[in-house]
Formats: structure tokens, sequence, C-alpha cells
């Protein structure tokens, strides 16, 4: 994988993180898709991952130098990936899309997208270029 490759995928995941907790979060005031799993997506928890987005654009450039802030995302996604499959084996994704369809998309698509981005850091964390 190309160290331009590598980059833009930094900031396709930081830009996944930023706008779809925006767009489904309908700008942080989806009560819907707060209060469906409010541990790990209340505000706080929306306002955090957006956070974390711009973790990921920022060291888009860097990566090679902080490898183990790259493990550390490793970790975090594999932490929403764990909380998604908690959230689909105890509750109904469609009554969360009877309730707000923003929610609903939101709610199916946020584990494998996790689950994507945390195998991509987990292949440039373990790429052996990094120092």
């Amino acid at each position: 994988m190309s160290p331009n490759l590598i980059k833009n995928g930094f900031i396709l995941a930081g830009l996944s993180n930023i706008f779809g907790v925006l767009i489904c979060s309908k700008l942080l005031t989806n009560d819907v898709m707060m209060n469906t799993q409010p541990g790990v997506m209340g505000f706080f928890g929306l306002i955090s991952i957006v956070l974390w987005g711009f973790a990921y654009i920022a060291v888009s450039k860097s990566y090679v130098h902080v490898r183990w802030l790259v493990g550390v995302f490793v970790i975090e996604k594999l932490a929403y990936v764990i909380a998604w499959i908690s959230f689909m084996q105890s509750q109904s994704l469609g009554a969360v899309y009877e309730q707000d369809f923003l929610a609903g998309v939101f709610y199916t698509i946020y584990g494998a997208n996790d689950l994507t981005f945390m195998l991509f850091f987990a292949f440039v964390f373990l790429k052996r270029e990094n120092g």
C-alpha cells in the first residue's frame, strides 16, 4: 500500500467519523440516535467520535512517526466494533428505523465501518517501515 493511499485512508477514516456523526445525528440533535445506545452514542460519545476523526486526520501525514498511536486507534475501533455487536444482539434495528431513518442508517453501518478502519489501522501499525 503506497504512503499516499495510507494518508488518504487516515483522512477517509476521519471524515467518516466526523460527517457520519454530524449527518446522522442531525448536528448532535438526534435524540433517537443518542438514546438508543446512550453509554456509547450519547452526546459526549458523539463528540468523542468527532474528536477521534480529527485525530485520524491529524496523523495522516505523520503516521510513520506515531506507530503506537495508530495501535491505540486499532484498540479504539475494536471497542466500537464490540459495542456494535452488543447492540445488534440486544436491540432491534427495525425499531430504530421506525423512530428515525438516519439513526437506523447509523446503527446499520457503524460496526462495519469501524471494523474496516480497525483492519486498516492494524495494517498500518504492523507495517515494517513504521518506526
